[in-house]
């Protein structure tokens, strides 16, 4: 009996707890996509220069991008909600992000350091560094029952100031796992605004350094122009290939930051 009152006592203050947190927090919009996401390692001195001043890269440690210091995540907006529930804009899009922390004893964040959209009118986006841009996006996939399920994808985009990237991708489809992950998201141009995500995620990783996967097929990736170049000099090293069939996001925003 002792033991029933006490885990009711209990549910009952995570609830309190778990409500209290949400209304420190605005509800900015949901998304469901479609992602791709290229993991690299790059020398520390180019990612380093890309970080706002006080913040330092913090590779990953573990996993399939173990060593990874920038990923490039290809997005394809599939739906999106406001705050209201009502349907809003799609885009597509392609974000650039560092694992990144303030000092040694801070977590590992995830801090945008720039990318491109299409159609016009997302960017600057709320991190405030996306450049507008051209886009043809391409995905399909083949299934056959003694063959098994085959991708391919071609994203293009064009931006504006020269800026252009561009990915062609084919790769046999693995079991996707499902997890839930709770992200807190800051900007490279303005380091104490960030966005909370709460994800719901289908994972398949495709090729990994780390644990010898591999079932790319086809693979070429391009990134040049006024910003991209100076990056991608070739001394970058490509460490995983993930694909997100289905990819649910909410985004928040701390009261504080709500705008």
């Amino acid at each position: 009996m002792f033991n029933r009152m006490y885990a009711v006592a209990t549910c009952v203050a995570l609830l309190f707890v778990t409500r209290a947190a949400l209304a420190q927090e605005t509800l900015v919009g949901t998304y469901g996509e479609a992602r791709t996401a290229l993991a690299f390692n790059f020398p520390d001195a180019n990612v380093q220069k890309i970080l706002p001043q006080g913040w330092l890269a913090s590779p990953f440690s573990a996993g399939p991008s173990k060593g990874a210091n920038l990923v490039v995540t290809f997005m394809d907006w599939l739906v999106v909600q406001d705050p209201d529930g009502k349907p809003a804009k799609i885009y597509r899009s392609i974000g650039l992000a560092v694992p990144a922390k303030k000092s040694s004893t801070d977590p590992t964040v995830s801090m945008v350091v720039g990318g491109l959209s299409a159609p016009p009118g997302y960017a600057p986006g709320p991190y405030g560094n996306f450049a507008s841009a051209k886009s043809v996006v391409t995905r399909t996939m083949r299934t056959d029952d003694d063959e098994g399920s085959k991708a391919e994808e071609s994203w293009q985009f064009q931006g504006q100031d020269g800026d252009s990237i561009q990915l062609r991708l084919e790769f046999l489809r693995g079991t996707a796992a499902m997890g839930k992950v709770e992200a807190k998201v800051h900007s490279a141009v303005k380091p104490e605004f960030y966005r909370i995500y709460r994800i719901e995620e289908a994972v398949d990783v495709v090729r990994s350094a780390d644990s010898g996967t591999d079932r790319v097929q086809n693979y070429l990736f391009k990134a040049s122009g006024p910003r991209f170049s100076p990056l991608f000099d070739g001394s970058e090293q490509l460490v995983s290939i993930t694909s997100f069939p289905w990819y649910s996001r909410q985004a928040f925003l701390p009261v504080s930051g709500a705008k």
